[in-house]
């Protein structure tokens, strides 16, 4: 790994993290998974089973911590004391796991984050000990708060949950990379893959999506598009792009020295 994204400490090979839910199985998920090349996976703990229900299929079978690093998620929580709630659940199933994902939602429509909300659930987490990733707004001031708190990585949607929109606001999404001494993870509204290259020639350390691979025709296929997408965005940001210009003054091709002339 010469360019490992590094989250609390530990080093992973790929950039892009992926949910596992709104699959049709759990064979769908693993096989998505598989090709996304994705070492994190998200867990939304109130919907799915990690060991809550003993006499269901549990996610854990179908892939296993040793092959993958689990990030349990708030998805559904409204609240700071929902959220703090339902993370020490999942430590508790996961037998100390700490590396954990903050949402705490505003309103169940648009799912964007109510950030005070967020803010105050930060914070007691952080002192409880656990490593935060934390889904936030696109808002500069709001990030360096969470990156203050403690938190191991801010992760601003780049349009609602679910929309499918892509990146509406790179300015904002720029200006939090600029400041950032923790990894900024895009998360949230990601539609195809052309979304997840844009993320990364912003400089975003990496994406995290789920529906876009998920509701996708062929969800496996997209989870392969998406593996390229980030890898290529990446790249292409390591690289340095070319200046933009209205036009070019000096041509491309040599005016001297041409056969004929």
């Amino acid at each position: 790994m010469n360019d490992p994204l590094v989250i609390a400490g530990r080093e992973y090979a790929s950039r892009l993290l992926v949910g596992t839910g709104k699959y049709k199985d759990f064979d769908e998920t693993r096989r998505a998974i598989d090709a996304s090349g994705a070492q994190i996976v998200t867990v939304a703990v109130r919907r799915v089973n990690i060991g809550q229900n003993a006499n269901e299929p549990s996610l854990l079978d179908a892939l296993p911590m040793k092959d993958f690093t689990y990030l349990p998620n708030t998805a559904g929580c409204f609240t700071a004391d929902d959220a703090v709630r339902t993370l020490r659940l999942a430590r508790e199933l996961l037998d100390g796991h700490d590396l954990v994902k903050l949402e705490v939602l505003g309103d169940a429509t648009t799912l964007f984050p109510n950030m005070p909300e967020t803010l105050k659930a930060a914070e007691v987490l952080v002192k409880d000990g656990f490593k935060v990733m934390v889904y936030c707004s696109d808002d500069p001031i709001q990030a360096k708060m969470l990156e203050e708190i403690g938190c191991a990585a801010v992760m601003p949607l780049a349009s609602l949950i679910g929309s499918g929109m892509g990146i509406l606001n790179p300015w904002n999404l720029k200006l939090i990379i600029d400041q950032a001494k923790v990894p900024v993870i895009v998360d949230a509204g990601v539609g195809t893959a052309s979304d997840a290259a844009i993320a990364m020639e912003l400089g975003c350390d990496g994406v995290l999506m789920n529906t876009a691979i998920a509701k996708a025709q062929d969800p496996v296929r997209m989870a392969g598009a998406m593996k390229k997408a980030v890898e290529a965005g990446r790249d292409a940001y390591l690289a340095g792009r070319m200046p933009r210009k209205y036009y070019e003054a000096a041509p491309s091709s040599p005016t001297t020295g041409l056969i004929g002339s």
